[in-house]
């Protein structure tokens, strides 16, 4: 299934399905009043196998995609995580760039605040010239866990999200080592366009992912470059701390990052990041109000 949380002409954020390619074209199904559904995606993936026939089957309200607006598939997650140069090339890239590869997996924190829909606006900081891309997949964890194997770690995904790890570099390297504070600007999180649930996806670690910019390819790669792929990731993770429904795991981004090249993001550039089966977000960037316009 793919389900999205959306609103119409500024109603209340409700969960529906996502048909595409229907006999009447890309329709979003509202199945907020199916039973035990209501409007928080986040509380309901622990019971989505079970939903599940219910919600497939619903027919509630119908609109055309287009005219419905979509918002940030999972509402209010806990945790949103990302990990650094986890995709072969990307790190050889990093290392002609003075960056060692890391010898185990690296982790950094991006605050949920940053967390934008999926055809929300970037805005481009006034502290900086450096704003980069990185399209990733993201993956949702669908239940609560602990000490997961790696073996049993796709049982605990829920599904899976196309995202754009906005970044600010200079912040990166110079300002923040830790990451957090030049991966969490506000905006810089766009996911979406919905969740794509599990069962979808044949192999999450063979999709093609392509990120342009204006039209121009910037990033055309396959997941199944990772240095450590998802299940390593879960498995890792969850020997330190509790994963839970909703927690965000954005899971690394191939070559072609604007860094090496200085090719960084201005006002008026268009960034789409696509992913094999998952969907497409497209993000316009614009500049910083300015103090006396913002609210």
């Amino acid at each position: 299934m793919k389900l999205a949380r959306f609103t119409v002409d500024g109603s209340e954020p409700r969960i529906g399905r996502v048909d595409l390619d229907g006999a009447d074209g890309d329709v979003l199904v509202d199945v907020s009043e199916v039973p035990g559904v209501g409007t928080s995606l986040r509380a309901i993936l622990p019971e989505l196998d079970a939903l599940g026939p219910a919600i497939r089957s619903a027919e509630g309200a119908s609109y055309a995609l287009a005219d419905v607006e979509l918002l940030p598939p999972i509402d209010d997650p806990q945790k949103y995580l990302g990990i650094g140069m986890n995709y072969q090339e990307h790190a050889e890239e990093a290392r002609a760039a003075g960056i060692p590869i890391p010898t185990s997996q690296l982790w950094f924190n991006k605050q949920v605040t940053c967390i934008t829909g999926p055809y929300g606006d970037i805005v481009k900081p006034d502290l900086s010239d450096e704003l980069d891309y990185e399209i990733e997949l993201a993956v949702v964890i669908g239940r609560e866990c602990k000490h997961v194997a790696v073996e049993d770690a796709r049982s605990v995904i829920a599904g899976y999200l196309v995202a754009n790890d906005v970044s600010v570099r200079d912040w990166l390297q110079k300002r923040s080592p830790t990451f957090t504070l030049g991966k969490s600007f506000d905006t810089h999180g766009p996911v979406g366009p919905w969740l794509t649930t599990d069962d979808e996806i044949a192999d999450p670690l063979d999709l093609r992912m392509t990120l342009t910019v204006n039209g121009e390819v910037r990033q055309d790669w396959r997941t199944d470059d990772m240095i450590s792929d998802i299940y390593e990731q879960i498995a890792y993770l969850t020997q330190v701390f509790t994963l839970k429904p909703g927690d965000i795991l954005a899971t690394g981004t191939p070559a072609g990052i604007g860094a090496p090249t200085r090719n960084f993001l201005k006002p008026g550039d268009v960034v789409r990041a696509e992913i094999e089966g998952l969907g497409a977000i497209e993000n316009r960037v614009v500049p910083e109000p300015s103090v006396g316009d913002r609210s």
